[in-house]
């Protein structure tokens, strides 16, 4: 049995967590769902975005499934990371038919380093009207996310899917020490592994990640980059309502829809459950329930090809019955 802490969070995440929820209970998997708090509501009834009891069960269960945070993201989202170490940021982007995408053969995986860089949150104001923000890089990160970069990399390419090939996106003709560190044992790490390393400039890698999106397999980079490249590269799939992502550690695995709570939409019943249920996905196969994970996106697959979707996807229907097509089709 896989025990699993949920917490929908805010806004549309109390509607598109439920929705995924009942699709992995129609997988047949045997699942014990424990539900939790975090977010805007909690923090206006309690004055903590984050309970401690939030935590103690997050790191208790086997995965934690989390819909989206408001207001409150940086003391939720972003410190449940830091508290799992998940130094692995997952973002697959996969064209589905059905989806107005960019390119029908896109399927590549952006692979975030996730504690280090300018998200450490270092800033200081260092004079009068001058401010500073320190970007950590330290060669064990480094060889951490590399190392399982190329894992992933070596797993596609046994699984069929591309050559083995992996590319790291930096800036060490600018940032010659961080980023040329980042560089340096990217290539390091790649000769431990049967892959395909190779390196642009992210400035570079960004264009190439619209003109030529089918050429990609694995992409690996540092945490701002990560966090920019993976967005625009959902627009070439149909969007955020089209993004997982899983955060991996060696302990833990925390999985988030990449969309945020989106208030305008909230409560009325129209948001779109496809990036959560991708994410469920995504942790099914995390918790070795392969033939599941199959079953699931094989069901989303035939929904999303044949418009059986919510509004925004080009269908009429609610975030529950979009939901119930792939549950009754698993």
């Amino acid at each position: 049995m896989h025990k699993i802490c949920v917490i929908e969070g805010d806004g549309i995440g109390k509607e598109v967590v439920p929705a995924a929820v009942s699709i992995l209970k129609a997988t047949g998997v045997d699942f014990e769902f424990i539900n939790a708090d975090a977010g805007d509501e909690v923090f206006e009834k309690t004055g903590v975005a984050l309970p401690e009891e939030t935590v103690k069960s997050a790191k208790e269960c086997d995965a934690v499934f989390f819909g989206a945070a408001g207001e409150t993201a940086a003391d939720v989202i972003v410190k449940l990371r830091k508290i799992l170490n998940t130094y692995a940021n997952v973002r697959p982007v996969k064209a589905y038919k059905g989806i107005n995408c960019l390119n029908s053969d896109i399927d590549y995986i952006i692979v975030r380093e996730n504690t280090e860089g300018l998200y450490k949150g270092i800033e200081a104001e260092i004079a009068d009207g001058v401010y500073t923000a320190t970007r950590v890089i330290t060669e064990e990160a480094c060889e951490k996310i590399f190392k399982f970069a190329c894992n992933m990399a070596e797993d596609r390419k046994k699984q069929g899917i591309n050559n083995g090939e992996i590319t790291c996106g930096h800036k060490a003709n600018v940032l010659k020490l961080t980023d040329g560190v980042f560089k340096n044992k990217f290539y390091e790490v790649a000769k431990q592994y049967s892959v395909k390393p190779e390196d642009y400039y992210v400035d570079a890698l960004n264009m190439y990640l619209i003109t030529r999106p089918e050429t990609f397999n694995v992409v690996v980079t540092s945490n701002l980059f990560g966090d920019i490249l993976s967005d625009g590269a959902a627009g070439t799939v149909g969007g955020l309502g089209m993004a997982p992502s899983a955060n991996i550690g060696d302990e833990y695995g925390l999985f988030e829809p990449v969309h945020g709570s989106a208030p305008d939409i909230a409560g009325k019943g129209i948001a779109n459950p496809t990036a959560t249920i991708l994410t469920a996905i995504l942790m099914l196969r995390y918790l070795n329930e392969n033939d599941a994970a199959d079953r699931v996106e094989k069901a989303l697959e035939e929904v999303l090809e044949n418009k059986l979707t919510t509004p925004d996807l080009g269908g009429s229907l609610t975030t529950t019955q979009m939901a119930e097509e792939v549950a009754k089709r698993v």
